[in-house]
């Protein structure tokens, strides 16, 4: 199982390599049409061939035609090969207090103990401690500070690290090109 993740994890890491080495094989390949280029995705975590993903998505759901709307923004690294999920970060509005929390589910194989890490560039790293783990992966939240907010905000990259079984250190890069748009739908 642990080298099935960090095989996992090095394929979903080399694949964001693979992703900056074919944007640059395009830009000294000659340019198509105009009208023919799709909607370029730069710097999203995505394996090898996987059509973009779409970034940070705000999604609304209500348990019941009566109960209030609630839209949370979330993003995904996912491996294209096996569908699975290596990092989801769902952030929501918490009705009670109006604070952004952050909810991450990570995959299973972790060294628990450490936890998780997230960074926003190259600012002061945020230590989560892991929750608790079930099939679909293992789970960490925080409340979202202002000042990690506003570094989220105004940022160009997101990383996500842990460390696997065998303390192998893993780094998720997720995007904020789209950060701020995708909060003020939800705030």
């Amino acid at each position: 199982m642990q080298s099935r993740l960090a095989a996992l994890t090095a394929a979903a890491l080399m694949s964001t390599g693979a992703v900056y080495a074919q944007q640059a094989a395009k830009k000294n390949a000659a340019p198509p049409a105009a009208a023919a280029q799709p909607a370029a995705a730069p710097n999203q975590p995505q394996a090898e061939g996987a059509p973009p993903q779409p970034g940070w998505i705000a999604r609304c759901t209500s348990a019941s035609r009566d109960a209030p709307l609630e839209c949370p923004i979330e993003q995904n690294a996912v491996l294209t090969k096996t569908g699975q999920t290596i990092v989801l970060i769902n952030i929501r509005i918490a009705p009670d207090t109006r604070t952004p929390v952050a909810l991450l589910q990570l995959p299973l194989g972790l060294n628990i103990p450490v936890g998780a890490k997230l960074q926003v560039d190259e600012g002061k790293t945020i230590d989560l401690q892991i929750q608790t783990c079930e099939n679909r992966g293992c789970y960490a939240s925080t409340p979202i500070a202002p000042d990690l907010l506003a570094s989220l905000k105004s940022g160009k990259q997101l990383k996500v690290s842990f460390q696997n079984m065998a303390k192998e250190t893993i780094a998720i890069p997720m995007p904020l090109n789209d950060f701020a748009a995708a909060y003020d739908k939800i705030k």
